[in-house]
C-alpha cells in the first residue's frame, strides 16, 4: 500500500514523530483523572464553590478561545494564502476546516449552555493545538496538492465531501440533543442539573458526537491526501476515544441502571 505523502526531511519526520507519540499518550492521559484536559464537566472549578474568578473564564467565553484561533488561522489562510507567499495556497481541505471550527464557534454561542466557569489554561492550550492542526492541514494538503501535483481524485472529492458532510451533520445533531438536556418544559434554560442524555445513538454509545467528529476529521484528511492529515486523525481518535471512556464512567456514577445501562459502550456502537 503507497501512503499518503508528508512533509519531507528532518521536520517533516520530527513532526510525524510528534504526532505518533501524542497518538500513544492521549488516550491514556484523558482516561486518568488527574492528566485528562480539565474543561466542560471535568474542569477543575466544575462544582466548586471557591472559585478563583481572577483565574478562569466563564466556560462559553472558555470555550471560544478553544476554537477561535483555528478558526481565525483557517479565515487567515483562506483570504491571504494566494497572495502572501509565507501562507500556503488555500485549498478544499482548509475549506472544511474552516466549516468545522466555524460551527464549533456557532454552537458555543448560540447553541450549547454553560453555567460555570474553567481555568485559563487550559482553554488556552487546546485552542493553540487546533490552531496549529489546522495550519497543519492547510500547509500539508498545500503541499500534497499544488507541490507535488497530487491531488485526490474527483472521486474521493466526494466521497471525502459526503464523509465530512455525515460527520458535521451527525455531531451538530447530537450537540442539537445535549443542548435540549439543559431546558425544561417551558423551554427555558435550567442550572446545573445532569440528565441522561437520550435520543440518536445515545442509546448506543456515551459519546455520539465525538464518533461524528472523528468521522468529519476523517473527511478532511482524505481531501487532503497528506500523511500528516490521517496522524491528525489518529491522535484525535486517540483523544477523544480515552475522553469518551471518560464521560462514560462520569455517566455511570451519575445515573442508575435504568437511566444509563452499565453495558453501554463509549463511542462506536457495539464495538468499543
Amino acid at each position: 500500500m503507497i501512503l499518503p505523502p508528508s512533509f519531507p526531511g528532518a521536520t517533516g519526520f520530527a513532526i510525524a514523530a510528534l504526532q505518533i507519540v501524542l497518538t500513544a499518550t492521549s488516550f491514556s492521559a484523558e482516561t486518568n483523572a488527574e492528566t485528562r484536559a480539565k474543561y466542560s464537566k471535568f474542569s477543575i472549578t466544575n462544582g466548586s464553590s471557591e472559585t478563583k474568578f481572577d483565574n478562569t473564564w466563564p466556560s462559553r467565553f472558555a470555550m471560544m478561545v478553544i476554537y477561535t484561533p483555528a478558526l481565525a488561522t483557517c479565515l487567515i489562510i483562506l483570504s491571504l494564502g494566494r497572495h502572501v507567499s509565507r501562507l500556503p495556497s488555500p485549498t478544499f481541505a482548509t475549506f472544511l476546516c474552516t466549516i468545522h471550527f466555524a460551527k464549533r464557534c456557532l454552537e458555543v454561542m448560540f447553541l450549547h449552555k454553560y453555567s460555570g466557569r474553567t481555568d485559563r489554561a487550559t482553554p488556552t492550550q487546546i485552542g493553540i493545538f487546533y490552531a496549529i492542526i489546522s495550519a497543519l492541514i492547510a500547509y500539508g494538503s498545500n503541499y500534497s496538492i499544488n507541490t507535488l501535483s497530487s491531488p485526490p481524485s474527483a472521486e474521493m472529492y466526494v466521497i471525502a465531501s459526503t464523509v465530512f458532510a455525515v460527520g458535521i451533520a451527525g455531531n451538530f445533531h447530537h450537540h442539537y440533543l445535549l443542548a435540549q438536556l439543559r431546558k425544561d418544559s417551558k423551554n427555558s434554560v435550567v442550572g446545573k442539573k445532569y440528565v441522561a442524555p437520550k435520543g440518536g445513538l445515545f442509546s448506543y454509545v456515551a459519546t455520539p458526537h465525538y464518533f461524528f467528529e472523528l468521522i468529519g476529521w476523517l473527511g478532511i484528511a482524505m481531501v487532503s491526501n497528506h500523511l500528516n492529515a490521517y496522524l491528525v486523525v489518529a491522535s484525535m481518535s486517540s483523544y477523544l476515544s480515552g475522553r469518551s471512556v471518560a464521560q462514560n464512567e462520569f455517566n455511570k456514577e451519575k445515573f442508575d441502571e435504568k437511566d444509563w445501562p452499565r453495558n453501554r459502550k463509549n463511542l462506536i456502537p457495539f464495538i468499543f
